[in-house]
């Protein structure tokens, strides 16, 4: 067994190809979950654990990530952070705080609180890699969504400090960027685009998991683009 991964989103439009691969390489795959519901979209496997969590509130993040690291045969090695969420409005003079405020809050503070929880674990462990999910629009802003654009520019910047903290703890961090992903809420979305320009979550699953893995153990600090053709 290649250890644990706590992947956070693991139930959603790119989180549920991320889970699949990790299984498909043999991981025990722990992937918190805020409703109910999530755990239709992901079939049952024996290295699955889908767990009730919070993870906004840091008692409940601390809880799933113990759980994730609870394994001896499987130390926790991994964790990928995928919760976030996309919110377009007006330009920043139209648009109130409380509204950028929020984007700060959904992209960013889970994605602190679990590392918060899971770095001692990782270090116990005797090392480790976090994957973040950024976004091309980071790189390349556009009007209309200046929170997620920041949110998504400051995950960058975290996996920088996380990797320039740790790299002596044998912890790697690395992002992913990716541009449109083909899911079925971007199709509704966007039904006359060209689908076909797009990336699948299968295809940046890979990555993810490459990036978690000894053949990329040489590698911390990088921001990856997967834009596809889009």
């Amino acid at each position: 067994m290649a250890g644990s991964a706590l992947i956070t989103g693991g139930t959603g439009g790119l989180g549920a190809a991320v889970t699949r691969a990790f299984l498909d390489g043999g991981w025990r795959v722990v992937v918190p979950v805020f409703d109910e519901r999530e755990r239709e979209r992901v079939p049952a496997h024996e290295r699955l654990v889908l767990e009730p969590a919070d993870l906004s509130d840091l008692e409940s993040t601390s809880a799933v990530t113990a759980i994730a690291a609870g394994d001896d045969e499987a130390p926790l090695r991994a964790v990928v952070n995928l919760v976030g969420g996309f919110a377009e409005g007006g330009r920043v003079h139209e648009t109130p705080v409380e509204d950028y405020e929020s984007q700060l809050r959904l992209n960013l503070r889970p994605a602190y609180l679990v590392c918060h929880a899971a770095i001692p674990h990782l270090q116990a462990a005797g090392g480790g890699a976090i994957v973040c999910v950024s976004s091309r629009s980071a790189l390349r802003p556009f009007p209309g969504a200046a929170g997620y654009i920041v949110a998504k520019a400051a995950v960058l910047a975290f996996v920088d400090v996380l990797a320039a903290e740790y790299r002596d703890d044998g912890i790697r961090a690395n992002a992913v960027l990716p541009s449109v992903i083909d899911t079925p809420a971007n199709r509704r979305s966007m039904p006359a685009a060209d689908h076909g320009r797009w990336v699948a979550p299968e295809q940046i699953a890979g990555v993810v998991r490459f990036l978690c893995e000894d053949g990329a153990g040489v590698v911390s600090g990088a921001h990856v683009p997967v834009y596809g053709r889009a």
